[in-house]
């Protein structure tokens, strides 16, 4: 097959869509299929090979300007070229940006309303080298931000609009009025150019049916995968019981409820030696979040057990995951991906997980981990506890959370059940 797969680059950060994207589009390419991954905003950043287009469309730094200052629009093309070059748009991302809100909720407008809105030279744009390509047999959108896209597309290309739900009903709900409102009429109205949405779980499918008004005759459940190159388990080192977390460091990810809960669990258990080691991308606006878990830690005695390494590329992902005896990434709002389960996972790594959003599948499917009542730091410290004094118990997890990530989420099976719904798609519409 020939596809286009749209993805939403997020500068500096290693973004879980931007990676799955990637590793969706390697596969596929492997497979001897076309693809062409092209990225929007900016370009994406990835731990394994980079397979987008150098091409960026709807450059982040020119949208950002002209919504602020709207009589851009009015420059000759030339000038909006160079706001497209490349070394100004790493340049721009290398550095971090206060967001107004009310902008935020303008640009999000801005792009459903598609080639009505403000944003229409953008669109012209992407369409103009569109015609450049040998024709498409499927184009995939990578959310329902971007669905403003279906319309002028599907009439360009000829071929049916795939749309993968991937969490940004966070994003939505985060929006202020009126344009939280705005958006999602914009959504669901444009929701009846897509063919088809491509979910992970079933919670996520069965709310997000609801969420946007989608027939569920429409939405393809295809299963949480990751490429699985590198990821092995691999033996203790020291007799420290380490407990992991791996994921961007906000509030919505819930370190502060680990942290806690480490701590109640360092008062029952003082023992042995544990640690309490953190990894993932902090945006500088979180520093203080993370600078106050810190005085915390050092408050309790326990300065010395807590360590922060930023964020990581992927063998150093792997090496930080294999050392762990559990993960736990206690998210405050129902998930819908969380890949750093399976990661941990494929490092026989078992987990300790929040009942809600998409971790009972994966925790039930992989018999992988334990849950936990979401929000509560007593019972995430007793599952952890237990875990610690049951070495048996935790390998057993490991061992088979490890077997089961192997035989239904590796990044194969992904790219199979992704092409079995474009190939529906492509059968059940009639151009």
């Amino acid at each position: 097959m020939r596809i286009l797969a749209l993805t939403a680059g997020a500068s500096r950060m290693y973004c879980g869509t931007c990676l799955r994207d990637n590793a969706l589009a390697a596969e596929l390419i492997r497979q001897r299929h076309d693809v062409v991954l092209l990225p929007l905003y900016t370009a994406t950043r990835t731990d394994e090979s980079n397979v987008s287009h150098h091409q960026v469309f709807f450059n982040g730094i020119s949208l950002y300007l002209r919504q602020r200052f709207p009589w851009l629009s009015a420059l000759p093309a030339f000038l909006h070229r160079l706001l497209n070059l490349p070394w100004l748009l790493r340049f721009a991302t290398s550095r971090s940006v206060p967001v107004d809100p009310k902008l935020l909720g303008e640009l999000t407008v801005a792009m459903l309303e598609g080639r009505e809105g403000n944003l229409r030279r953008e669109f012209d744009q992407l369409l103009e080298w569109l015609k450049t390509q040998p024709s498409f047999d499927v184009v995939d959108l990578p959310h329902s931000l971007l669905i403003g896209l279906a319309r002028p597309l599907k009439a360009a290309l000829g071929c049916p609009v795939a749309c993968t739900l991937q969490g940004e009903d966070l994003f939505l709900e985060g929006l202020q009025e009126p344009y939280r409102s705005r958006a999602l009429t914009l959504i669901r109205e444009c929701a009846r150019h897509v063919d088809g949405f491509i979910v992970s779980s079933r919670y996520y499918a069965d709310f997000m049916s609801g969420y946007l008004s989608i027939p569920p005759e429409k939405i393809y459940r295809v299963p949480l995968a990751i490429n699985l190159k590198g990821h092995a388990p691999a033996p203790a080192e020291d007799g420290t019981f380490r407990i992991g977390y791996m994921a961007r460091v906000a509030p919505e990810k819930g370190l502060h409820l680990l942290v806690d809960a480490y701590c109640k669990l360092r008062q029952e258990a003082k023992s042995g030696p544990a640690r309490l080691e953190v990894a993932g991308y902090m945006d500088p606006a979180q520093r203080s979040y993370l600078h106050q878990l810190e005085r915390l830690m050092r408050k309790k005695g326990l300065a010395e057990e807590f360590v922060y390494h930023g964020e990581l590329d992927r063998p150093a992902k792997i090496r930080f995951l294999q050392r762990l005896d559990v993960l736990s990434v206690p998210s405050t709002f129902d998930e819908p991906k969380g890949l750093f389960v399976l990661e941990a996972l494929a490092n026989g790594v078992p987990v300790v997980q929040p009942r809600r959003g998409i971790f009972p599948e994966i925790v039930g499917s992989t018999r992988g981990g334990l849950l936990v009542e979401p929000d509560n730091p007593n019972a995430l410290a007793l599952a952890l506890r237990r875990l610690w004094q049951d070495e048996e118990l935790r390998r057993l997890l490991g061992r088979q959370g490890h077997e089961a990530v192997g035989k239904y989420h590796g990044i194969e099976r992904l790219a199979e059940e992704t092409l079995k719904a474009y190939r529906g798609l492509v059968a059940d519409v009639d151009y």
